[in-house]
């Protein structure tokens, strides 16, 4: 079965955002006119959030949740998707559309939008059936160890 859809959480193997964790907005199988190649259309975590712990001041602690984002094509050679899905309240097909990666001014607002709304998921991730928060959340919020 197809299993590289919108939500599905991939590592990225490839290029400057290699080993960097990323979801996948919008999945194109069959290539298209620009791109004749499986790919899809990727949003992901360039710098993920630093740890807080509790004696730190605010301004430090504001400071340390920034994450950046970034958005991107991707060929299906390139990453590897992981057992993780994104929560489907998140919407991943809305994180960033086709349109605005035509300009440049398109994709920083993208990568704006993704930024604040990854920050308030990492703050306060969303539970799972039994309450406890999401594990797909707190993976793509945790750096990859290699």
């Amino acid at each position: 079965g197809k299993f590289l859809k919108a939500g599905r959480v991939v590592v990225l193997l490839q290029g400057r955002h290699a080993g960097k964790k990323a979801v996948i907005t919008k999945a194109f199988d069959d290539g298209s006119k620009a791109r004749k190649f499986g790919h899809a259309l990727v949003a992901g975590i360039e710098r993920p959030f630093k740890k807080v712990t509790k004696k730190m001041s605010q301004k430090k602690i504001k400071n340390k949740l920034r994450c950046k984002a970034f958005v991107k094509f991707v060929n299906y050679n390139h990453m590897m998707p992981t057992r993780y899905t994104v929560p489907s309240e998140l919407q991943p097909a809305n994180f960033v559309t086709e349109e605005q990666m035509h300009t440049s001014d398109g994709r920083s607002e993208a990568r704006k939008y993704i930024q604040n709304l990854l920050k308030e998921k990492f703050i306060t991730p969303p539970l799972d059936k039994s309450g406890r928060p999401s594990k797909d959340v707190a993976f793509l919020r945790k750096k990859l160890r290699f």
